[in-house]
């Protein structure tokens, strides 16, 4: 738990650390069970203000050829133009219009999501995961998110049926944040 006078000691610039934080999701695969994987490569900032949290703003941008599903021909589909398509749109972005606190170290972070250039607004709540210094003096915060949506918003529409009935990917993509960031300023 934090008091209001710490969590005004956060306020200030953060870049996201890649090293220590895992962009993620999970997909449902021929409806029987789950797919994880992740980003490997991506970039971003944080603005806290820790007094009013909401004039604090965040920005992501992820290389969607990073993609990592630890099954290179898997990896690959996921590439192609039947899902991220990367060749034409490189980078999937998040950019905050919104943040609410809702609790006291929880906050619903709203913004744009882009993903195959289609961008639809995404509510995302977060718990704040406290604030440490680390062994070579960088100020961290911490924070945990996730979020469902649905990849067919996105235009990701490529499918297969299956022979039980069904189908071979689910609509639903759960969103994981587990961030690790560094003050800045």
């Amino acid at each position: 738990m934090t008091s209001s006078s710490d969590q005004a000691q956060l306020t200030g610039d953060y870049t996201i650390d890649p090293e220590h934080t895992r962009i993620g999701f999970v997909a449902r695969h021929a409806m029987i069970t789950k797919v994880r994987g992740s980003f490997t490569e991506f970039e971003g900032t944080v603005h806290v203000d820790g007094e009013n949290p909401a004039d604090s703003s965040a920005e992501l941008t992820i290389r969607a050829a990073s993609i990592d599903t630890r099954n290179a021909d898997r990896d690959g589909h996921l590439r192609s133009n039947d899902f991220l398509a990367m060749e034409d749109y490189p980078e999937i972005t998040f950019r905050s219009t919104d943040i609410a606190r809702t609790g006291e170290d929880t906050f619903d972070v709203t913004g744009d999501l882009t993903v195959r250039g289609v961008t639809q607004r995404v509510t995302i709540p977060f718990t704040f995961e406290g604030q440490a210094v680390d062994p070579f003096g960088n100020s961290r915060i911490g924070f945990e998110g996730s979020t469902t949506i649905n990849r067919q918003d996105f235009g990701v529409r490529w499918n297969a049926p299956l022979e039980t009935g069904g189908v071979l990917v689910g609509d639903k993509v759960v969103l994981e944040f587990e961030v690790s960031a560094i003050k800045q300023s």
